[in-house]
């Protein structure tokens, strides 16, 4: 499990740094300047923290990976890990709307990109920890 939990840490941080260029390629400064300044703000407040929040468990992952195989706070973070991407797995299916993607080739392809890797996310956590108990 060492080398998925590596792979899902690399992973993680890419999906932190992929955060960076959302504002242009959803063109925010045009779609948020119609929103009241809290809620513009709020918006661009959350992708900060969402994105440092998947920055952060990359860097638990690709340092601290024995910790999480072999230690009981380890394993409880993991089943903590799983239990995230797992809600954020039924949310691509039950939240977001067939519109954003269906007869859209390359959102369709993000779509199920997005259903493999928060899959892969959640079958590894959750690997980690059934497998340490």
């Amino acid at each position: 499990m060492d080398i998925h939990l590596k792979i899902t840490g690399g992973l993680l941080i890419l999906l932190a740094l992929m955060h960076v260029v959302l504002p242009a390629y959803f063109h925010w400064k045009q779609e948020l300047s119609t929103l009241s300044l809290i809620n513009k703000q709020m918006m661009e407040v959350h992708t900060f923290f969402i994105a440092f929040t998947a920055f952060l468990m990359g860097i638990l992952c690709l340092t601290l990976t024995t910790d999480l195989i072999h230690s009981s706070l380890g394993n409880f973070i993991c089943l903590g890990l799983f239990a995230f991407w797992f809600v954020r797995l039924l949310f691509q299916f039950f939240v977001y709307s067939p519109k954003l993607w269906r007869n859209k080739k390359f959102e369709t392809f993000i779509h199920i990109l997005f259903i493999m890797l928060w899959s892969y996310f959640s079958a590894v956590f959750f690997l980690v920890y059934y497998y340490s108990i």
